[in-house]
């Protein structure tokens, strides 16, 4: 196969030299070019035509999120945003998540290093290359559309604490989620997510998620309980997990080894959502590269989850969700707009069967 040509676009040489040397290290993956703001980023885009795109979100000249906008509308490319670990470039990565980027990665700093890096924006590139007939189609294609208005969860599984949401999602995952929980309604049961994002990007996604979702949506921190109209996402490189004290469930930030390369992991959720949920629990795998939730979304089905993932039609990357697929652990398959309804359905199934067994 022919390795993937990426084009680096940063206004620091520094950063320029140490993606180009790191990325050079791989036989997959092939730097064809760099440039220091999008006026030179445009010409090479033009001469070279890279599969990938990396680009720094604060430029001179022209800011990143103009320079994107642009980019989507005249020459759609799979891009990575690349960003300082600060709340006002998470906001500015997020919105060009929006407007059509695949990934986001953050600059070294602080405990995060070269190698961390790395590790993180190699396989980001190889799942921006997964996504390129997506982007592709966004240039020609609106963003899915739910299919009308969900029906309310019913009061008896809305008062109970028994009942858990768990989902999954990585590359792609930000606007998919999105379109879920803003499909939410206000008395759903608790869910639990995790999103592959680095730290404190995680903090200004649950924050957006918030202003634009019926249900509460916040970062999680170590003890939060998981109840009705909340969704608790884990904090970017920790991992989160589901435990139950008497009836209630709360969830345990921690710290652990990559799994599956990634930190918050969503086998780590899911394999203790199995554990401590079992049956009252509804799983969802999303868009992503790899193979991260599939084992684990095998393990609820088994526990007795109900288990649903979302179909290659409307994936960013049909990875995750694939995987799962082939173990068996996907009970049912629906685009992504169908999801909510399909969670809510199953939770409605549990609570009639639950009915059914006490009468």
């Amino acid at each position: 196969m022919e390795p993937i040509r990426v084009l680096i676009v940063d206004d620091s040489a520094i950063v320029r030299k140490i993606f180009t040397q790191e990325l050079g290290k791989y036989a997959d993956i092939e730097v064809v070019g760099t440039a220091p703001d999008p006026y030179v980023a445009r010409d090479k885009i033009a001469r070279l035509s890279p599969d990938v795109i990396t680009l720094d979100v604060e430029m001179p000249r022209m800011d990143g999120l103009t320079f994107l906008r642009k980019l989507m509308k005249y020459h759609p490319t799979p891009t990575i945003i690349v960003s300082s670990l600060t709340p006002k470039n998470s906001e500015m990565a997020l919105e060009a998540l929006e407007i059509g980027a695949v990934e986001v990665l953050a600059k070294p700093g602080g405990s995060y290093s070269v190698g961390d890096m790395s590790v993180q924006l190699v396989e980001k590139i190889r799942a921006a290359a997964r996504a390129r007939s997506y982007v592709a189609r966004r240039r020609q294609e609106s963003q899915p559309v739910p299919a009308g208005p969900v029906r309310p969860v019913p009061m008896a599984l809305s008062q109970t604490t028994h009942k858990v949401i768990a989902m999954g999602a990585s590359t792609g995952g930000t606007e998919a989620l999105k379109a879920v929980l803003m499909e939410m309604p206000p008395n759903s049961p608790g869910i639990v997510i995790v999103q592959h994002m680095p730290p404190k990007f995680t903090t200004a996604f649950a924050k957006r998620l918030d202003g634009c979702c019926a249900i509460q949506v916040k970062e999680a921190q170590n003890g939060d309980s998981v109840r009705p109209g909340l969704a608790l996402i884990a904090p970017g490189n920790e991992h989160m997990v589901l435990k139950r004290s008497g009836a209630r469930y709360y969830v345990e930030v921690k710290d652990g080894p990559l799994v599956c390369h990634q930190r918050p992991s969503v086998d780590v959720l899911f394999h203790s959502v199995a554990r401590y949920a079992g049956a009252n629990a509804v799983g969802v795998i999303m868009t992503g590269m790899g193979r991260d939730g599939a084992k684990g979304l095998l393990e609820m089905r088994q526990s007795g989850a109900r288990t649903i993932a979302q179909d290659e039609s409307t994936c960013v990357v049909f990875g995750m969700p694939k995987e799962a697929i082939k173990l068996g652990a996907a009970e049912t398959v629906v685009p992504l707009e169908a999801i909510p309804a399909a969670v809510l359905r199953a939770l409605e199934e549990k609570g009639s069967s639950a009915e059914k067994a006490v009468s």
